[in-house]
């Protein structure tokens, strides 16, 4: 093999250099990349560059021969996807357009695969493809109890775009819970700094104590909806952060009011009699900026669990706004 110079295209614009890379040149191990980047073997523009360099379309970058390792460990190819999850995929979609596309997702289906987990939306996105020659892309996570909209990049470009967008804080969140009791004040903002702990498969997230330089800062905005009788209480609630388990922990923690069915934070105080045992936290709406300019705004129905609930605590449930992209 011989040196390649090879040009990034206007859909990679903004792209990591290490992820260029893997795409570009799939036998390159992660070893291997970060001596070359390291001896200056591979450049971008003539220089020097970092595994996070950030790529500009029309840049062109400097991939030295590289000689295929046998022993290497190269990504999998996808097992197909079973035809009745292909299609149960396709009608989750809410939207759709040349870079985006925006899910329903369900209660109870991992984003990711883990320990103990067989199936799971990135290991089906190949049903996603549609017209696309590639299969879309996550560009942020739900958890797998967590139901509602989930983004997707149709392409490299909006990847990136997308991605940063989620990073900056660029997003406007809006999640719907059902929480045990009715919060004093009915609106305000919650600030309230979070640590992880425990081991594999141990993991939990808890308020920190005060003074721990590991914390992350956590702030969620959040308003009473309606409620019944201090029993139970629909909540808006609108993460300015995005800790892991960050919904949960404030509503148990700060607000004194677990989600219904949150028996990891909330234990059996988290349950109600007669209503359905799963979590009732609904991610409702996104509002983001679209990859070719504008904003985005999706919505996503209540999942089955938590409509029997509404309509058994006598919440009126609303009408689902269409997508909408505009200025």
């Amino acid at each position: 093999m011989t040196v390649q110079l090879r040009k990034v295209s206007a859909d990679e614009n903004d792209t990591r250099l290490d992820r260029w890379l893997k795409r570009h040149v799939p036998a390159l191990t992660q070893g291997a990349l970060q001596k070359m980047l390291r001896t200056g073997q591979i450049r971008v523009e003539g220089k020097r560059a970092e595994a996070n360099t950030r790529l500009l379309a029309g840049q062109e970058v400097r991939i030295p021969p590289i000689t295929e390792n046998p022993l290497a460990k190269l990504p999998r190819a996808p097992k197909p996807v079973d035809e009745r999850d292909a299609k149960a995929l396709e009608r989750m979609v809410i939207y759709k357009d040349h870079e985006v596309l925006v899910l329903d997702k369900p209660h109870g289906l991992p984003v990711q695969g883990g320990p103990n987990i067989t199936k799971h939306l990135d290991g089906m996105l190949d049903a996603l493809k549609f017209e696309a020659e590639d299969r879309p892309r996550l560009v942020h996570r739900l958890d797998r109890d967590t139901s509602g909209v989930l983004v997707l990049a149709r392409t490299v470009g909006a990847a990136a775009k997308l991605a940063a967008a989620f990073r900056g804080r660029d997003v406007e969140k809006t999640y719907w819970a059902i929480v045990i009791g009715e919060p004093t004040p009915p609106a305000g903002r919650i600030e309230m700094a979070l640590a992880r702990t425990g081991g594999p498969r141990g993991e939990r997230t808890v308020p920190a104590e005060p003074g721990d330089r590991e914390a992350a800062r956590a702030s969620t905005d959040f308003r009473i909806l309606d409620a019944v009788r201090r029993r139970a209480a629909w909540l808006e609630m609108k993460p300015l952060t995005g800790r892991t388990h960050q919904l949960r922990v404030h509503a148990a923690e700060a607000l004194g009011c677990p989600i219904l069915g949150d028996g990891k934070y909330g234990g059996q105080a988290a349950h109600l009699e007669g209503l359905p045992n799963q979590l009732h936290l609904h991610a409702r709406a996104l509002r983001l900026p679209h990859p070719a300019g504008g904003m985005l705004e999706v919505a996503a129905p209540l999942p089955p669990h938590m409509k029997e609930s509404f309509a058994f605590l006598g919440f009126e449930v609303p009408r689902t706004p269409k997508p909408r992209r505009g200025a």
